[in-house]
């Protein structure tokens, strides 16, 4: 591998950004009309999340998103990617909006805009109203219809002020964690319900992005941002490369074949074969689905690792994705997941930003001349505020160095990466973990709500300021 850029710089356009997501920063979940999402139910339900937690209140970006909106301007950010509360906006998931929630969501492009910082919209952020998840939720097909209706109200509120758009984000959590693992809400732990809920997630991007564009400015791009595993063999044994064909088909195929291609993969239905027929997907449904991109975002965390399970193999296949009895990944009871070498994250994560740069360079292969951004990327671990209150995360500042050095090695090899959006701007509600992670760039304390920018917040800041990595050692 060639050596880092020294100085690490990027170019002039290059956009740098922070991301959050409502259900995990709002709180006011009662408020202005809002009614429970599947988040607000599974929070609620013993034993579901760390400690009981929920985003009841969450960090109550509802009511001090002004101040968090003045901090990303004084770290120089030049972009926040946020969702939008389905709930908050269409409290049954149909029929009209309410618009105290649309208001709320004018206000912060407003403030936005005004402190000069670009808004990206997410429209799907897992938070599903909870009326739709009693109807059958996404193994159901008339959810991607709602949810096109719902993505034209929110178009139609936001598009004249909001250029960036993004459908789905992470639609695998959504049908694998959601309707697999039953990790995350609503909890189900259903095979077939799973690729069920794929398939309709796909139509609902495809859906949305039509309807989308039937009501914005033409200028205006949709995306969505995709979860795709870097998933890599233990060894080139050939029964070790189909358990990797396998999870890729699972974690990447299932969503980039007929999102990208128009088609998914014939090795899916062979591996799946046991489970469905795949009888829902209609005709018509490829052609819909198979929308035209205006980009695409991938979100990177941590490679995948994994291999055959040897005949006499029993027990949990746990992947990274939370304790469960039950896998996340239907018809693969034949693969392992292996724990890379080297050092994790709090969330047990290994560290290899390579497989960022492999991720990148896939796409790049796979659909040239689609701008890529980095929708999210970044890292948990146990910050502490020291005795005079300052917050110093220096592995975090090595985790976004090294990501952001192979997304800068990425773009010399030729891919068009226009943006990256850090994970996050705020500690906040990490899903069934509660408030146990922090992924945040900002220290949040949680009984008094301060924010308190952290040291990788102003490494970060001085990156989008100048375009440059600062050193790793330099101080803040």
């Amino acid at each position: 591998m060639p050596e880092p850029m020294s100085p690490v710089s990027f170019p002039s356009t290059f956009l740098w950004g922070a991301a959050t997501s409502a259900y995990q920063i709002e709180g006011a979940v009662r408020e202005d009309g809002r009614t429970p999402s599947i988040w607000d139910t599974f929070a609620h339900t013993p034993g579901k999340t760390a400690g009981g937690d929920h985003g009841d209140v969450a960090v109550d970006h509802y009511h001090r998103y002004r101040d968090d909106v003045a901090l990303m301007a004084g770290l120089g950010l030049g972009a926040y990617r946020f969702s939008v509360s389905w709930s908050r906006v269409q409290p049954t998931g149909r029929g009209p909006a309410v618009q105290r929630g649309l208001d709320f969501y004018r206000r912060l492009v407003d403030e936005l805009l005004a402190k000069g910082i670009k808004p990206a919209v997410t429209l799907y952020h897992w938070d599903l109203p909870q009326e739709l998840e009693d109807a059958g939720g996404w193994p159901e097909r008339d959810t991607a219809y709602r949810f096109a209706e719902y993505a034209q109200i929110v178009g139609e509120a936001l598009g004249d002020r909001v250029e960036q758009w993004i459908t789905l984000n992470e639609p695998w959590c959504s049908a694998f964690l959601g309707y697999g693992s039953g990790v995350h809400a609503p909890g189900r732990t259903e095979p077939v319900a799973t690729l069920r809920a794929a398939h309709h997630l796909n139509l609902a991007h495809g859906l949305g992005a039509k309807a989308l564009r039937s009501v914005m400015p033409a200028r205006n791009t949709v995306a969505l941002s995709l979860n795709s595993s870097t998933v890599r063999p233990l060894t080139q044994d050939a029964a070790d490369l189909a358990a990797a064909r396998k999870i890729d088909d699972l974690a990447n195929g299932i969503f980039h074949g007929p999102i990208l291609h128009g088609a998914y993969p014939e090795s899916l239905f062979t591996a799946t074969r046991q489970l469905t027929d795949w009888s829902y997907v209609q005709d018509g449904d490829l052609a819909t689905i198979n929308q035209p991109l205006d980009a695409l975002g991938l979100n990177y965390y941590t490679p995948a690792l994994v291999s055959a399970a040897g005949p006499d193999h029993t027990g949990p296949r746990a992947d990274g994705h939370g304790a469960s009895e039950h896998s996340p990944w239907p018809a693969a009871d034949d693969v392992l997941f292996h724990q890379p070498p080297g050092e994790r994250t709090a969330m047990g994560w290994s560290i290899d930003p390579t497989g960022l740069y492999d991720l990148i360079m896939r796409y790049e292969r796979e659909v040239p001349g689609l701008p890529l951004y980095i929708t999210e990327n970044g890292a948990a671990y146990d910050d502490k505020p020291d005795a005079e209150g300052r917050v110093h995360d220096p592995e975090r500042i090595a985790y976004l160095h090294g990501h952001l050095a192979e997304v800068r090695r990425a773009i010399a090899d030729g891919a068009d990466v226009r943006g990256y959006f850090l994970w996050s701007l705020l500690d906040n509600f990490e899903w069934a973990y509660g408030y146990e992670k922090r992924f945040g760039a900002v220290y949040v304390d949680y009984t008094t709500l301060e924010r308190t920018p952290k040291s990788s917040a102003h490494w970060y800041g001085k990156a989008a300021r100048t375009g440059t990595l600062p050193e790793v050692d330099e101080v803040f």
